[in-house]
């Protein structure tokens, strides 16, 4: 074996020895890029998320505006906005008035109850303006709870106007949903004492 032989095999151990070096390099720098590209995927997954839950609350604030204004109308258009005196003020709890679970059909002892409200008001002979308000407890979503709150509140409105003729203009529905309870909502007795219906009287 002669010199330039010689070189010749010890350039090919060192070219390929720098072969191996680039290709493990490159397959390192793919992996990074991989995961890099699998992060950047999961955030973005968690921004779309945050945008549609802000989407989502805006528009139940747009709604609870809304509702807020059409009572306003309501009342503006009777002539009868309420001067802000309490009158009396009674709370419905699931004693009075029982809705079955994730329903706000009422039951007979409920428009029992609402009978004897309706008495009273009538016995007062005067203009009156009524709000009626709907809670829930913590079971179950945020935004669930505002709407079976509404819909209990409605419920007991639709009442009181089909059988004792209150006039729809005199009464006005709100939700709260889960946000203010009565009661601790870490027990069975406190639950059922948010899950009410709650009507104020005002002149």
């Amino acid at each position: 074996m002669n010199k330039l032989t010689l070189i010749a095999m010890s350039s090919g151990l060192i070219f390929s020895g720098a072969c191996a070096t680039n290709t493990a390099i490159d397959e390192r720098i793919a992996a990074s890029e991989a995961r890099t590209d699998a992060k950047i995927e999961t955030v973005g997954a968690q921004v779309e998320e945050l945008q549609e839950a802000q989407r989502r609350t805006d528009a139940r604030l747009d709604e609870l505006s809304r509702e807020a204004s059409e009572a306003l109308t309501r009342a503006t258009e009777a002539g009868i906005l309420a001067q802000g005196k309490v009158v009396f003020e009674e709370s419905f709890t699931e004693d009075r008035i029982r809705f079955a679970l994730n329903s706000s059909q009422l039951s007979n002892d409920a428009t029992a109850s609402l009978d004897t409200l309706a008495q009273r008001i009538k016995a007062l002979d005067r203009p009156v303006w009524i709000e009626i308000q709907g809670h829930t407890d913590s079971t179950g979503a945020e935004s669930y709870n505002e709407d079976l709150g509404l819909d209990r509140a409605e419920a007991v409105r639709r009442y009181l106007s089909r059988t004792h003729d209150i006039p729809l203009a005199r009464m006005s529905t709100i939700s709260y949903g889960e946000s203010s309870p009565a009661a601790s909502n870490a027990n069975r007795e406190g639950r059922s004492q948010n899950r009410r219906v709650v009507v104020v009287v005002l002149e």
